[in-house]
């Protein structure tokens, strides 16, 4: 990982390794920059996540979260199968909803405990902005716990495949 001028953290680049006759260029030329991902997280309404079952079957859910001073952040009872699964194991895929404009999270997520008050009115007005009425969260909302942070270790994206196909290392 490196760091960018403002001193966040930046993943390492490149391709992943892909079968030849997948197309994928050899060199990372025409591989797209960290804030291109950011920027989608950023945007996106919805967000699938994609957790293991005690038993070892997948699962999948679409929800809400929110990108958040360089780290992805959700919330959810952990009464919930996501939360329950997560309490089992921490592995978790979160990916955008578009197939075209592609970012796709690999980590794993960890209850938060209470947040700091400055960062839980931060992250509350950031849900806000991106649910309005809908989901308008206050800083108290995650007094009981609930609130997940994903620590990234690999991500995906593309917006051409393969051209595109991008990976960036945690």
């Amino acid at each position: 990982m490196t760091t960018n001028t403002s001193g966040a953290a930046q993943p390492v680049q490149g391709r992943p390794l892909l079968p030849k006759d997948y197309g994928v260029p050899e060199s990372d030329e025409g591989t797209l920059p960290w804030p291109w991902a950011v920027e989608r997280i950023e945007q996106a309404r919805n967000y699938w996540f994609c957790t293991t079952r005690p038993d070892g079957r997948p699962h999948a859910m679409p929800a809400w979260g929110a990108w958040v001073d360089d780290a992805f952040y959700f919330d959810g009872s952990p009464e919930t199968r996501r939360g329950k699964n997560l309490a089992q194991n921490p592995s978790i895929v979160v990916h955008l909803e578009s197939g075209d404009e592609v970012v796709v999270l690999e980590g794993e997520a960890h209850l938060v405990g209470k947040p700091e008050r400055a960062f839980a009115e931060k992250l509350a007005a950031a849900l806000g902005a991106k649910y309005g009425p809908t989901y308008v969260p206050t800083p108290d909302t995650w007094d009981q716990g609930g609130l997940y942070v994903v620590t990234l270790k690999v991500a995906f994206g593309w917006d051409s495949f393969p051209t595109a196909l991008t990976r960036w290392r945690f």
